[in-house]
């Protein structure tokens, strides 16, 4: 298998275990590659009985698994996240076939697959984790498909040399940009100027009922949240549905439709023997039905489709 020197990673959020997991990625038995898409778990890398103890121990050491699920060389990842209820909402609006895809703060890669297996021309995912790099680059080795493309950085520092595209995905990035230094309208705008003239923005994020909101100087109706929101130390505000849209249109979106508005349940984010830390489940009132253990509102995630013309 090839070195992580195989990929971009200049701009790696470096972690202590990153010498571990580059000599794990080197030395990982080889088996037969491919890969496919079946009942929402992406496949990549043929099961092989005399290897799959060795592949099970070393994808045990890449945890946490957030984004999923997967079954790479025969075992099975039951990720954090199920991917698969999120793909269903937003698969019924959105004609992939042969369209160049942006997939912002992609984590591990998992959506990359399903809009590869939707039809997509291509798919550049970027991220600036280094395990989420490492992982992906496991099932990239695994599935051997090179329009699956990752880059080690954030969506503000992606070359300009890359092309624009006919769909870019932020999902679950916007709640975690800084309210109070613009950096959410900032965000909007690298995206929207990454772009074709025709193309197509799929944002989710994590919206609050209006009545839970405070009017801010810029005349927002957002929910500014003080130290931790569902134990996440890097949430810092939360829109209405408006204030949302509101945000698209300064962007020049003249065209937005809302696909879901709904709850994040435990069904859908939970801990596992692959993520095994606090998860959705920790961050909710056990006493008070539909708040945070810190006294807001519980996850509730809008997504929306977003054309510039």
């Amino acid at each position: 298998m090839p070195t992580l020197g195989s990929f971009n990673h200049h701009q790696l959020k470096i972690d202590g275990r990153y010498p571990e997991w580059l000599r794990l990625f080197q030395s990982i038995p080889t088996v037969e590659r491919g890969w496919k898409v079946e009942d929402d778990v992406v496949f990549a890398g043929h099961p092989e009985i005399e290897t799959s103890s060795a592949w099970r121990d070393a994808l045990m050491q890449l945890l946490p698994w957030r984004k999923g699920p997967w079954c790479l060389a025969g075992v099975n990842i039951d990720s954090e996240w199920q991917g698969g209820h999120k793909w269903a909402r937003l698969a019924p609006h959105l004609d992939l076939a042969d369209k160049r895809c942006l997939d912002v703060g992609a984590g591990n890669g998992y959506f990359g697959w399903r809009m590869l297996a939707a039809g997509a021309h291509s798919v550049l995912a970027c991220d600036p984790t280094a395990l989420f790099v490492v992982q992906h680059s496991v099932v990239a080795e695994l599935a051997n498909e090179p329009r699956h493309r990752f880059l080690a950085c954030r969506l503000e520092n992606l070359p300009h040399t890359e092309e624009p595209f006919d769909v870019v995905f932020s999902m679950g990035v916007l709640s975690h940009r800084r309210y109070q230094t613009g950096d959410h309208m900032a965000h909007l705008g690298y995206l929207t100027r990454r772009l074709t003239p025709d193309g197509e923005l799929l944002l989710e994020t994590l919206v609050v009922p209006d009545a839970c909101c405070e009017t801010t100087s810029q005349g927002d109706r957002v929910l500014l949240v003080q130290n931790r929101y569902a134990r996440m130390k890097n949430v810092y505000a939360l829109p209405s549905q408006d204030t949302l849209l509101r945000w698209l249109a300064q962007m020049g979106f003249r065209e937005t439709q809302v696909l879901s508005v709904g709850d994040t349940t435990t069904a859908e984010q939970r801990a596992t023997a692959w993520m095994p830390f606090q998860s959705l489940e920790d961050g909710l009132s056990q006493d008070h039905l539909g708040q945070t253990i810190e006294g807001y509102p519980r996850p509730k995630r809008a997504m929306v489709l977003a054309r510039l013309h």
